[in-house]
């Protein structure tokens, strides 16, 4: 009989974590670390997981937990002090992971254990972690000699500071400019919330009348609803010229030459690795097999997508000039949008936001994955870094499994956005059992007065999506951190989780529970979700085609750039639109500028995962719709083939494993009504 594990929950002591202490805190750790290191290779033992890999572990995951709050932070609670330690102890850290993998010794030992009879003893998990490792080795440059191991070194720690200059300007731009105006007049068709909320920001900069700022969720609201069409285009050209040459910001922040010097050094690094291009060495650890695989699979996409986008833009601009405008301008869109499908379906997502405060949403959610996977989930108490930061824990049969915090409101010196980040990893060491613990972070409007956080529909599967990738996180049951929760699974596979759960925002019997007024209490009215449910896909072509043009648009520029003939960044991404889109931008538009997924983010040459996952979640939901939509049994399934397994087998075996066959993007096509 084997000894219990003995579990550990230790959480952040975020009131104590000081900008000052957080360079020594690192070095010492990295130190650690490196001595560590040295007597173990030092021991010329046969290699084995023991005493290889799982010390190796236990000093990385010592790291992770004293680097993931303090990054955390960074994103939600910047300030000048934190971004300076940030960045400084960001280079450190790259240079230890750099050098790390690098190191000859270490993966000949590696190696060696690959090669060993000892490995055909390892458990499934371990046999991944160990084949994963010897990859990253040969990623990592371990191969290369003399100066071209000195010059990866070099682009590695440079390619680090400027995704994160390319991440500060995109913060700063959005937080450096507003917009005030005094005439009440104007704000003709925005929701009270958002009137009280631009006055509370006025009286914060101590100006009269109201203030505007690029928040997402202020953006979101007034260009989809305001009126007054110089508000909403003087809104769009401050938030789609951020961190650039154009618009009100002009130079400030400006990210022109950051992209550039990113996109040089990626090709520099794919070079120094054997590869033709960036493209390459992003699919080497993908389940995709190739950037000509991923670019037929997107255009196949964009030409079947393509007819029905120029179908719903006939029909906005028809419907814009019946209501006396001549001309349809990239500001004018979200609007008339919302007006079009007001008139269509009698439903907007403003309609709908009274009928989905956060409390609701949050309790509605709570109850779709117990019924799912047989999980509570209750608040519990931990320090938090904002007053508005709650903490909760997850447990299964009354045992705790996992804990997350929801910091889920919009607010000055926090990354805008939706994202899970890891702030404990599922592992066993030592017979203890270190349990998962998550960041959801979004950007909601936060309660104004005594009106509480009403969501649009569009920011319920927002929360649903996050949540799924927690879920990914917290329900794992691998105890190898390297294979545990999302670590380990292919980037193209790791939406799969995410994207599945926003179906659910969809299922009558959800929403029936996942809605009720905030006033009144009463339920979403049946003709309302009548409306809403055949709403679903409106124009959900030219939400497509967005989409692929954005894929297309990153994977092309990590195949091309390094080429004689390449164009440049702007040009590229205007032949893109060309081929694929059917509403071209504006050309002072820089979208690129803040296209923080691929240049300060894990999404370079992978920002197809998106559709690709959707392929293999849309397929796996269509069993959910075949066997019942909370089957327990289809439940358990999935959370055993897919979401305990973690990166612990190839992201198609458990797609397989659970669907019976290969992926069919059929029911993608299906759920997005782009069938004949």
């Amino acid at each position: 009989m084997t000894n219990p594990l003995i579990e550990t929950h230790i959480l952040p002591p975020f009131n104590s974590i000081q900008a000052a202490d957080v360079v020594p805190a690192i070095e010492g750790l990295i130190k650690m670390a490196e001595s560590g290191l040295e007597r173990q290779l030092k021991d010329n033992k046969e290699p084995s997981w023991e005493n290889l890999m799982a010390p190796i572990e236990a000093r990385d995951d010592l790291i992770s937990q004293a680097w993931s709050p303090i990054s955390h932070l960074n994103a939600v609670k910047n300030s000048e002090e934190l971004r300076t330690a940030y960045e400084q102890a960001d280079q450190l850290l790259t240079s230890y992971y750099t050098g790390f993998g690098q190191n000859e010794d270490l993966f000949k030992a590696y190696s060696a254990l690959l090669d060993s009879e000892s490995f055909e003893q390892l458990d499934q998990p371990k046999k991944q972690a160990l084949l994963h490792a010897v990859r990253d080795f040969k990623l990592s440059g371990v191969a290369l000699a003399g100066e071209a191991k000195e010059e990866f070194k070099s682009i590695k720690a440079q390619l680090s500071a400027l995704t994160t200059a390319f991440s500060n300007n995109v913060l700063d731009a959005s937080n450096g400019w507003f917009y005030h105006l005094e005439d009440a007049d104007r704000l003709a068709g925005l929701p009270e919330f958002l009137v009280q909320a631009a006055q509370s920001a006025a009286k914060e900069k101590e100006l009269s009348g109201y203030v505007f700022t690029l928040d997402l969720p202020v953006y979101f609201t007034l260009i989809s609803q305001a009126e007054d069409q110089e508000l909403r285009r003087v809104m769009y050209e401050a938030y789609s010229t951020r961190a650039s040459q154009e618009g009100p910001t002009a130079g400030q922040w400006d990210n022109t030459e950051i992209i550039d010097k990113i996109m040089n050094l990626r090709q520099k690094l794919a070079e120094l690795l054997g590869y033709n291009n960036y493209a390459e060495v992003s699919l080497a650890s993908k389940m995709a097999e190739s950037p000509a695989q991923v670019i037929e699979f997107l255009e196949d996409l964009a030409n079947k997508t393509r007819p029905f986008a120029l179908q719903e833009l006939d029909e906005l601009q028809a419907f814009a000039k019946q209501q006396g405008l001549e001309e349809l301008n990239a500001w004018d869109i979200p609007y008339y949008s919302e007006q079009l499908k007001l008139k269509k379906y009698n439903v907007s997502q403003e309609v709908l936001r009274p009928y989905f405060p956060l409390d609701v949403v949050q309790e509605g959610l709570f109850k779709v994955v117990k019924s799912l996977y047989g999980i509570d989930v209750k608040p519990a108490s931990a320090q938090v870094w904002h007053d508005d930061v709650k903490y909760y824990e997850i447990s299964k049969d009354n045992k705790k499994i996992a804990g997350f915090y929801f910091d889920l409101y919009a607010r000055a010196k926090k990354r805008g956005g939706a994202w899970m980040a890891d702030c404990r990893v599922r592992r066993v060491n030592d017979g203890q059992l270190q349990l998962p613990v998550a960041f959801l972070v979004c950007n909601f409007n936060a309660p104004v007065d005594d009106k509480p956080c009403l969501l649009t529909h569009s920011e319920v599967t927002t929360l649903f999506h996050e949540f799924g990738h927690g879920l990914h996180h917290m329900l794992t049951k691998m105890e190898v951190s390297a294979v545990s929760g999302i670590n380990g699974v292919e980037w193209d596979a790791v939406e799969l989780p995410s994207q599945f759960m926003e179906n659910f925002c969809w299922q009558p019997e959800v929403l029936d529970f996942l809605s009720k007024h905030y006033q009144t209490d009463q339920a979403l009215p049946k003709e309302m979700l009548a409306n809403m449910l055949a709403a679903k896909n409106f124009q959900s072509a030219l939400q497509m085609l967005r989409q692929l043009e954005f894929a297309i648009f990153d994977l092309r520029l990590h195949m091309e750039y390094g080429d004689k003939a390449f164009v440049g960044v702007q040009q590229l991404l205007d032949d893109v639109r060309e081929k694929v889109a059917v509403i071209i931008p504006p050309r002072f538009n820089k979208f690129q500028n803040g296209f923080s997924h691929i240049f300060a983010g894990g999404y370079a040459a992978g920002y197809y995962s998106y559709k690709w996952a959707e392929v293999l979640s849309a397929d796996i939901f269509a069993a959910f719709e075949e066997e019942g939509v909370f089957n327990p049994e289809t439940g358990q399934r999935f959370l055993q083939e897919v979401l305990e397994k973690g990166g612990s087998q190839n992201a198609i075996e458990l797609f397989k494993n659970f669907r019976g066959r290969e992926p069919n993007a059929e029911a993608l096509l299906k759920h997005s009504g782009l069938v004949l």
